[in-house]
């Protein structure tokens, strides 16, 4: 799978684990291998830029996602085809505000924005207390597979 990932946010970043988060979510949900997703750390400024320019609300925010193909979460017999999945953006200046709220690292809360993008450009959405439900499980039981995922050492 192609992950393009560009920092573009002035802060230092453990990029390859982003890449690695994004890589283990794509297999977890049995997304095909020739699938490609943007991911772009951007700064607070940038990060109002879009978010006035698509969501027409002021400010910036955690993450924007920018699906491409719709395409979704496929089975372990019948994975996704491959395409475009689209593009995730983070703003870690953002996160880093949520994570000290939070009381975990920044590290962990670009994390939990990526999931959270990567799901909203597989077709995933929390507009519905239903839906909020079902992602937010989801989100979470990647988070929690990964941990897992990292500390056996991969």
């Amino acid at each position: 799978m192609t992950v393009e990932l560009a920092n573009e946010s002035g802060m230092e970043i453990d990029e390859v684990r982003i890449h690695r988060l994004i890589s283990f979510s794509l297999d977890y949900l049995h997304v095909n291998a020739a699938a490609e997703v943007g991911v772009t750390l951007v700064d607070e400024g940038a990060m109002e830029e879009l978010h006035v320019r698509w969501m027409d609300e002021a400010g910036p925010t955690d993450v924007l996602s920018f699906p491409m193909d719709e395409l979704r979460p496929g089975t372990p017999e019948r994975p996704t085809p491959p395409g475009q999945l689209g593009d995730i953006v983070v703003c870690p200046q953002v996160a880093e505000l949520q994570a000290e709220k939070a009381g975990h690292s920044t590290m962990e809360e670009i994390l939990l924005l990526t999931v959270h993008g990567l799901l909203h450009v597989l077709g995933f959405d929390h507009a519905e207390p239903e839906e909020e439900r079902a992602m937010f499980a989801l989100q979470g039981e990647i988070l929690v597979a990964f941990a897992l995922w990292e500390k056996r050492g991969r």
